[in-house]
């Protein structure tokens, strides 16, 4: 199963009588990274959590390419998740919670792509030491390598770059680039407008559970995140 668009159509999600998302419509191409910037309690978590599958919307549709459908077990494989919870095991090596994730998702050349990731996340000489040793940046590399062992095709970031040093900053910038090059769909919510800035193909502003695209190129990210109102 494959896709290469995410779209939400008037997607609306309440807790009780509060409405954390309301209408908003939204489409992701691939090769694009989007970001889905706003204040805290905006609904940026919530629609990431809907993209993924994790919750239903109250109203209104996810599509994923053609397909108009909660995610099952199939589509979830197209998806990779970064939240703020890292679902790595602290008592197991980077290695060790790789491979439980690479079996998981039943791929077949297991050690070969536990490797490759751990390339990628600069933990080689790390790999088998217990995570609970590691950093807060080398927690962070080795999660987004975990949400990409089954190279899926949506990627979806809540604030990823939270209390990382410059060095693991520069190495998620450059990771997310290989990502969009390689015609990925990626979503990040942030609060880091100057990281993301030149990096992001767009961006949108989620107010009150309200979606508005912010205006292309031209000035800063963040004078175009002021002049939309937050």
């Amino acid at each position: 199963m494959d896709f290469t668009s995410l779209s939400f159509a008037d997607v609306s999600r309440s807790y009780g009588r509060r409405w954390a998302l309301s209408r908003v419509s939204l489409r992701c191409e691939a090769g694009e990274i989007v970001g889905i910037l706003g204040p805290n309690g905006a609904g940026k978590s919530t629609l990431l959590a809907i993209a993924a599958g994790l919750l239903s919307p109250s109203a209104g549709r996810v599509h994923y390419g053609d397909l108009d459908a909660r995610p099952g077990a199939p589509l979830r494989q197209c998806i990779g998740l970064v939240g703020h919870d890292l679902y790595l095991y602290p008592e197991l090596t980077a290695a060790e919670n790789l491979t439980f994730y690479a079996r998981l998702h039943g791929i077949s050349d297991v050690a070969a792509r536990v490797d490759r990731a751990l390339e990628r996340a600069q933990l080689t000489a790390r790999r088998d030491d217990q995570v609970l040793g590691f950093s807060r940046g080398m927690r962070q590399r080795l999660t987004l390598e975990r949400a990409m062992l089954h190279a899926p095709r949506l990627v979806l970031l809540d604030e990823p770059f939270t209390g990382l040093d410059d060095a693991s900053t520069l190495s998620l910038v450059a990771r997310l680039e290989d990502l969009r090059a390689s015609g990925r769909i990626v979503l990040i919510a942030t609060h880091d407008l100057e990281i993301v800035d030149g990096l992001l193909t767009r961006a949108v502003m989620l107010r009150e559970g309200k979606l508005t695209e912010l205006p292309p190129l031209g000035e800063s990210l963040r004078e175009r995140y002021r002049r939309a109102g937050a």
